[in-house]
């Protein structure tokens, strides 16, 4: 028997950033005093030496690989170890100028200092720079100082400059001293290494224009094996000190030691767009500057910055790029493909061809070509391929040095779908996202396409994150986008089954162009749009959702790939898999509670939800707010009024949201008139254990039977996050079952009887009998108003790491977007307001044998809201993620 207990923790518990392993002295916890004093303690006989070399440190070298290992947490292995060859391909001062704003310091100091030490443990030296403009500002009011600006620059007068110099030392030695106390060697450089003249002595009186930049004490530093750290000071020749923008400093020692990444922390961890409010991903300086510059939103500080980073990024190495970042998100920034914060690249600009004559030198391209192939008839088949090119209608995508290149077969006579049938990246291609670029522009050109990939390819994620859906079939994944038909989404599967990647073509030239053609030709016979019928609509939600639920039956590891900032190539969500655009009649019986509120707020933004009667015996006759398509006033239904507005077809899909034993007469109500052509969803546990009802959430349960069902029951908000826990687990549950606890946080004042249920909870029987193993659960109440924790202890029949479990996760919950698998043990305030699931902490007992896994979710919305409203689209023919706000 599996016992699952969930531990208590407050809403305001701040997240641990450091990071647990093993106890020995190579895999200690890195920032814990044990490990700062072991390392230190191995380093001693090294440190002693005029020169010091981490290479030759074997105890810091294990570290380092302990390191890459949990790197690996945040990303796949293939992602750390990529990016890390990468950094480390250039001398230790070219991996990258971190600027770090004076909030940053005063505000985030240990995160920042984790942070750097984490890079300094896998052996990268970052050059950082900090300012102080926040603490300056205080100091000078507390002197009675009135700082003055002009064009936004400070004007500095000796006093200021005096003020500023003391405050920069200070600053400057706090995070010295506590990345020496992580155990990082750090040396302070705070003279000698920024030269200047002034910028405008009469405007600006003390204030510097940098000129000059000396690179030997950052050289030194690092050869010493430490972190250079500079304040943003410079010096004139007569050796007057000079006060310079942070971020000037950080561009002038960019263009010095011309370094792969130039980072600027900040604590709002990126740019964001005005009109939709999110964070932007990554601007591709060559595609989208013109574009970006003219917005209305880019103005002030936001249009300033750009235009800096251009610049600047116009004096670096192409490979060169700018992230905008939080401290606490610079490991997933640097070593994932979706990164974190805000990525300013120049980028490569995307041509065309539609020809061989086109292009100029066919040697060259055929060299692009053989790279990927293998064996000794490379050149044979490439030279093959190349002359059907001759006599093929194609279209090339490449920038300038073929990093990456592209071949799109458009849609043959009498079918939509275009077939990619070539796609070569480059090592340097995937690290610099031009592969990305390329892509967005076939999207723009094909608005269906189709493909296959080998499953045993490593970037297999980054064709996953750019399909719509998919399918595997003996080793092979078909990937399309774009098909919004059933009748597509079937003839399609059907012909990959049949013919596999001969009639689709394949990124790898394995298939002949022929008979690519030829099998577009065959698709697009007969593709036509299913009508709206309930019969209809239940038809294609289970053909697309068959293919999401293949999907889920041999998972692949989801990767958020950067997208660009002023473009969205993808259609809109609710464009994809819907074959309902008209609008379903709704009908909400218990509207008083909590949920029922949060489920009104979802279906007011959902463009084909109708909500026409909401029941409530305690409200009726109020007015219904929150709720802006039409004028609604509460109603005291009966279970005879349910009856009459079913038998006149006034309703498409009745929610029950009651309390547990009552709605059993109104969904008799509606049986009596029809047992198929209105959907129920109970939120309630009456029907969890009825076979005649199916089991709604999604994420577990095959799609295609959700979609199909009339009689859903949607699950607790405890037993869907326990079951999003404990699922990826159950083929390897084994041994003596631990114990466990689950707080309840919907109450702020709980009350004695709801915490005396320590035995056979309802809850319990719900998820031991939809996992198909005993579970113990043990419900506790904790303060805070909105969110369940749980951790889950499972005992396992066999031995596991850390990042075996995470990796099932993983692999578990590819493409689902409202599973977010993290590293750390999620927290309930994070969750809080949001529509998913957070599935985490993974720690494993040092016999390998039991894990404990976190999971935290709102339980008014993907706990009861929002998993409501995922079944009746599903149930309804509309895109399952319709109206649920996704991050």
């Amino acid at each position: 028997m599996l016992s699952l207990r969930t531990a208590v923790r407050r809403a305001s518990t701040k997240p641990l950033r450091s990071l647990s392993a093993p106890q020995t002295v190579s895999s200690v916890r890195l920032g814990s005093p044990v490990a700062r004093h072991s390392l230190k303690a191995s380093a001693a006989p090294l440190l002693q030496s005029r020169r010091y070399s981490r290479a030759a440190d074997p105890q810091l070298s294990s570290t380092r690989s302990t390191v890459v290992q949990l790197l690996s947490n945040i990303g796949s292995k293939r992602e750390v170890q990529q990016y890390l060859s990468h950094f480390t391909s250039v001398s230790s001062q070219q991996f990258a100028v971190i600027k770090v704003g004076g909030a940053i310091i005063t505000e985030h100091l240990q995160t920042l200092s984790s942070a750097l030490a984490f890079l300094n443990h896998v052996g990268l030296y970052p050059i950082v720079v900090h300012g102080a403009g926040p603490q300056l500002n205080r100091m000078l009011e507390e002197a009675g100082v009135e700082p003055e600006f002009h064009d936004g620059i400070r004007v500095t007068d000796g006093k200021t400059l005096s003020l500023a110099r003391k405050l920069f030392l200070e600053e400057n030695l706090k995070l010295v001293e506590e990345l020496e106390r992580m155990g990082v060697r750090a040396r302070p450089l705070t003279a000698g290494v920024l030269f200047a003249d002034y910028l405008d002595k009469e405007k600006y009186n003390l204030v510097g224009k940098i000129n000059g930049v000396n690179k030997k004490p950052i050289e030194s530093a690092i050869e010493a094996g430490c972190l250079p750290i500079l304040t943003s000071m410079a010096e004139t020749p007569d050796g007057q000190v000079l006060n310079v923008n942070a971020d000037v400093a950080a561009g002038e020692l960019a263009r010095a030691v011309q370094p792969l990444k130039i980072v600027y922390l900040a604590e709002k961890g990126g740019l964001f767009n005005g009109d939709t409010g999110e964070k932007i991903s990554a601007i591709n300086l060559d595609e989208e500057y013109d574009h970006l510059m003219n917005q209305w939103w880019v103005r002030h500080g936001t249009r300033l910055k750009i235009k800096e980073m251009k610049e600047l990024l116009g004096d670096l190495p192409r490979s060169s790029s700018v992230a905008i970042i939080h401290p606490a998100d610079l490991q997933k920034e640097l070593f994932t493909d979706s990164g974190a914060g805000t990525l300013i690249r120049r980028g490569n600009k995307v041509h065309t061809k539609t020809s061989l004559s086109e292009f100029e030198d066919l040697e060259k391209l055929k060299d692009v070509l053989v790279r990927d192939r293998e064996g000794l008839d490379a050149r044979a088949v490439v030279d093959r391929y190349v002359e059907g090119l001759k006599e093929a209608n194609f279209k090339a995508y490449f920038d300038d040095p073929m990093e990456a290149l592209a071949v799109v077969l458009p849609p043959q006579k009498g079918s939509s779908l275009a077939h990619l049938a070539t796609l070569t990246i480059t090592k340097s291609g995937w690290l610099t996202s031009v592969a990305d670029n390329v892509f967005t522009n076939i999207r723009k050109d094909f608005p269906k396409l189709v493909w296959t990939v080998k499953e045993d390819d490593e970037n297999l994620t980054w064709f996953f994150d750019k399909a719509d859906g998919s399918l595997s079939r003996e080793g092979e994944v078909l990937f399309w986008y774009g098909i919004e038909s059933g009748d597509e989404v079937k003839e399609l599967v059907l012909e990959f089954n049949k013919h596999g990647r001969q009639m689709f073509g394949d990124i790898n030239l394995e298939s002949r162009l022929l008979r690519t053609a030829q099998a577009a030709s065959h698709i697009g016979k007969g593709f036509g749009t299913s009508g709206a019928s309930v019969e209809q609509r239940r038809a294609f939600s289970s053909s697309s959702n068959a293919l999401r639920a293949a999907r889920s039956a041999r998972p692949m590891v989801p990767v958020n790939v950067r997208t660009y900032a002023t473009t969205n190539p993808n259609p809109p969500l609710g464009e994809k898999n819907m074959s309902n655009n008209r609008p379903s009649k709704v009908a909400l019986i218990g509207a008083r509670g909590y949920t029922g509120q949060a489920l009104i707020n979802l279906l007011n933004a959902h463009p084909h939800m109708d909500l026409r009667h909401v029941s409530s015996r305690e409200l009726a006759g109020k007015k219904l707010q929150g709720y802006d398509k039409r004028q609604i006033t509460y109603e005291n239904l009966s279970p005879e009024d349910v009856q009459r507005m079913a038998e006149n077809g006034d309703v498409d899909c009745w929610v029950m949201a009651l309390p547990n034993g009552i709605c059993k007469p109104f969904v008799d109500a509606v049986d009596k008139v029809s047992q198929k052509d209105n959907v129920i969803v109970d939120l309630s546990a009456d029907y969890r254990f009825d076979s005649n009802w199916t089991y709604g959430l999604p994420e577990l349960v095959s799609r295609s039977t959700i979609a199909q069902a009339t009689r859903i029951s949607n699950p607790g908000c405890y037993a869907t996050a326990a079951q999003i826990g404990i699922a990826p687990l159950v083929p390897y549950l084994g041994g003596q079952p631990p114990s466990s606890v689950s707080p309840d946080t919907l109450a702020p004042a709980p009350s004695p009887a709801r915490r005396t249920i320590l035995t056979n909870h309802i809850h319990e029987k719900e998820i031991s009998s939809q996992l198909g193993t005993d579970v113990a659960f043990i419900p506790h109440v904790a303060v805070w108003f909105q969110g369940i924790h749980h951790s889950i202890s499972i005992p396992l029949k066999q031995e596991m790491t850390s990042r075996d479990i995470r990796n099932i996760f993983h692999d578990r919950y590819a493409g689902e977007r409202l599973v977010q698998v993290v590293g750390e043990a999620p927290l309930v305030k994070n969750i809080a307001g949001r529509h998913g699931v957070d599935v985490g902490g993974f720690a494993v007992h040092t016999s390998g044998k039991r894990v404990v896994v976190c999971a935290t979710i709102d339980n008014l919305l993907k706990g009861a809201a929002t998993q409501c409203l995922q079944n009746m689209n599903l149930a309804l023919g509309y895109s399952e993620y319709e109206g649920i706000p996704l991050e």
